[in-house]
């Protein structure tokens, strides 16, 4: 193998390693699960006021809770499905 084709499957291999790492999957069930567990933590943290403005409904912790469920759900498909790494072309 020449010096040309190691540096193409190793450019190859790098390029997989960073498409699994920023899988859009990744981002979004981060973000939503940190903003779940803020959102949360304010919805356990309520007062009586922000009840009674909301019609006793605690607005915060059920949406926070809908956050967390869909952060986790994006992360466990990222785990049970991961991004398929590139198959080498045949022609080259």
């Amino acid at each position: 193998m020449s010096d040309l084709q190691k540096e193409v499957s190793d450019l190859e291999s790098k390029s997989a390693t960073a498409a699994r790492l920023f899988d859009i999957r990744r981002i979004i069930g981060g973000l939503f699960v940190v903003y779940g567990v803020i959102v949360t933590i304010a919805g356990l943290t309520a007062s009586d006021a922000d009840l009674k403005k909301a019609e006793n409904i605690n607005i915060n912790l059920w949406t926070g809770l809908g956050m967390l469920i869909l952060g986790l759900f994006f992360l466990v498909w990222l785990k049970l499905r991961p991004t398929a790494p590139p198959t080498p072309d045949e022609d080259a």
